[in-house]
């Protein structure tokens, strides 16, 4: 699963992992759908919001290659891809210059994602408050020394911000104001966020349980593990058919038609034999959230 980073682009796309950016983005492209669904739907806050969550994301990124490093979970043993500062081509230092830019950008797309959405003072203070939360968030997961990602927190953090806080705040930021149903969506996207990172860790529990990373995974084991990865898929299209009967809006179904790639990825976990037959799975699942949201977003909108 390996592939030898000969480049410092090489190794620093290795670090952005691009293939993460579909999933930041689910959350923000189904909060502005429903906005559009409730005509007060607004570019610039979508643009803005998206390009926020990317900063946000590959900090994240950023910070988890620099923090598995220091903390031991990128050892020469891992079965993962390959990661920069292990390759030993982008040093710990030049990292760090990393990741205190793209949390500057995070910062500085944050207030003016607020300075457009909110008149209110109170709001814009309980959204930069959030604002801050997940840039420690972005940080904190296997940076620090005391990174929560280690203790098997990560499901919570990105159930939250992929998925509830993602839609809800987009959606208010839209409007300015709370929708119960978008509660359901936030729901969907934070189950199938959660799967990512869930078969991220099916595919290291051998090299975090080497290295005291206790994740999910590490600390039920792999059957049990493969057991949540299904509750979590399912319970995702559970929140769908909430969303569909709490409004009435039957047509935003259409996303069930995902749920066969969904049921292959997971057929493809429970079956994988190695982490280099795991891996590719997170990719497909990544894709298949954000195929999932358009499929959403036309049955919302156009059934």
């Amino acid at each position: 699963m390996k592939t030898a980073i000969q480049t410092k682009k090489e190794a620093w796309l290795h670090a952005v992992r691009l293939r993460t950016l579909p999933l930041a983005l689910a959350s923000i492209f189904a909060g502005s759908i429903i906005a559009e669904y409730m005509e007060v739907f607004r570019w610039e806050i979508f643009v803005l919001a998206s390009f926020t969550t990317i900063f946000l994301q590959i900090l994240s990124n950023l910070a988890n290659d620099y923090g598995d490093t220091v903390n031991g979970a990128d050892h020469h043993e891992r079965q993962g891809p390959v990661r920069a500062v292990q390759s030993g081509i982008i040093s710990l230092a030049e990292m760090k210059t990393a990741m205190y830019l793209f949390g500057v950008l995070s910062l500085l797309s944050g207030l003016l994602l607020l300075f457009f959405a909110v008149q209110s003072w109170t709001l814009f203070f309980v959204f930069l408050g959030l604002g801050l939360a997940s840039i420690w968030a972005a940080i904190s997961y296997t940076s620090g020394s005391k990174p929560y990602g280690y203790l098997g927190l990560g499901d919570i953090s990105v159930f939250l911000f992929f998925g509830l806080l993602g839609v809800i705040g987009t959606y208010f930021l839209h409007s300015i104001n709370f929708d119960a149903h978008s509660i359901w969506i936030g729901l969907s996207l934070g189950f199938f966020s959660t799967t990512v990172l869930n078969i991220n860790n099916i595919r290291d529990i051998e090299s975090d349980q080497k290295a005291g990373k206790k994740s999910i995974p590490v600390r039920i084991g792999r059957k049990a593990a493969v057991i949540y990865n299904w509750v979590l898929i399912i319970a995702g299209y559970i929140s769908l058919l909430g969303f569909c009967i709490s409004t009435n809006s039957w047509g935003s179904c259409l996303a069930f038609v995902a749920f066969p790639l969904m049921f292959k990825i997971g057929m493809n976990v429970a079956s994988a034999k190695s982490s280099e037959e795991t891996d590719p799975n997170l990719k497909k699942m990544a894709l298949g959230t954000l195929l999932w949201v358009i499929l959403f977003g036309i049955g919302l909108l156009f059934l």
